[in-house]
This record gives C-alpha cells, sequence and structure tokens, in this order.
C-alpha cells in the first residue's frame, strides 16, 4: 500500500520522518482491515505525487504502531494528522474526498 511518495512509519522511524521533518508530514493513521482507509490510499498517493518536495505523506499502522497511535488520540480511522515543525496543525476524520483534504492543509503547505 506504499510507494516511493508515500512512506510507511514505525515506532523506530516516526521521530526522523515526521517530527525532525524540514517540510510539512500527513500522516495516515490506518489499518489493514480498514475497509475506508483502503478506500482513502489513492487519493493520499495523489497529493504525495502532487506536492512531492512540499508535503511528506506518510502511513502509520495503527495495529503495529499503538504507542504512537495512543500518544496521538488516534480513536477513529482513517485518521489524517498533519505536522509542521513537530506538532500536529490539523487533524482529520475519515475518508474524505481529496478536495477537502486539501482544503484544510493547503494554508501549511509550500505553494498551497
Amino acid at each position: 500500500m506504499a510507494s516511493d511518495l508515500v512512506h510507511i512509519l514505525t515506532a523506530g522511524t516516526f521521530e526522523k520522518e515526521v517530527l525532525r521533518s524540514k517540510i510539512p508530514v500527513l500522516v495516515d493513521f490506518w489499518a489493514t482491515w480498514c475497509g475506508p482507509c483502503r478506500a482513502i490510499a489513492p487519493v493520499l498517493e495523489e497529493i504525495a505525487r502532487e506536492h512531492n518536495g512540499t508535503l511528506k505523506v506518510c502511513k502509520a499502522d495503527v495495529d503495529n504502531n499503538q504507542e504512537i497511535a495512543a500518544k496521538y488520540l488516534i480513536h477513529s480511522i482513517p485518521t489524517l494528522k498533519l505536522f509542521v515543525g513537530g506538532e500536529v496543525k490539523e487533524s482529520l476524520v475519515g475518508a474524505l474526498p481529496k478536495s477537502q483534504i486539501l482544503e484544510r492543509i493547503a494554508s501549511h503547505i509550500a505553494g498551497g
């Protein structure tokens, strides 16, 4: 479910990939058994491709990263959290259309 543009996160890579990133990071908290999570995956792939260089898109499987999910209060999936400078700036819950996702994160990404 990942590509060259969508990075898979683990407890060991979360800090480097997300918290210390020089550009904004959109993290998709998801699970393999979640239908809406699978439905939103192609949308996130498009966003990653269109904003390559100004936005990093990552996925964190909540089953494999329970501590991270608990830390960021993930109670429903899919949940998207936008991190800027290591801080959560936006939180979106559900399989939202691409236009709604971009509308919420545009002010945080270059060229948005």
